[in-house]
């Protein structure tokens, strides 16, 4: 029999899974935000052309004299103006849609968010 604190374990665990799985469950296909998301597009051309934005922590981007940059694998990446979505941030987190060029990332769209 396992200890009490070894059966407590196993069960946070099986939560964490749980809900980690739970997030890949296509709730992005019923989103009220799916057409929004589609509709979103940068002076680049639509953002979810080739690839799907991902959410950028607050302490992977900023923004200095209306200029913004974000740090994808590792490496600061300057936005260029032309990849801001001008649309207001519907979802509310920065996001970033990125493409490499010579093995470096550049960044395709850039939604900035709420600094929370």
């Amino acid at each position: 029999m396992f200890p009490a604190k070894s059966a407590t374990l196993l069960l946070g665990l099986a939560v964490l899974v749980t809900q980690a799985l739970a997030h890949d469950d296509g709730r992005y296909d019923n989103s009220p935000l799916k057409s929004w998301f589609e509709s979103l597009q940068s002076e680049f051309g639509k953002c979810c052309t080739d690839v799907d934005g991902y959410i950028v922590s607050d302490a992977d981007w900023e923004s200095n004299s209306g200029r913004y940059r974000v740090r994808i694998d590792n490496e600061w990446v300057d936005v260029p103006d032309d990849a801001v979505v001008k649309q207001p941030n519907r979802f509310g987190r920065t996001m970033v849609w990125r493409h490499y060029i010579d093995g470096h990332p550049r960044v395709r769209c850039f939604m900035p968010g709420s600094m929370t």
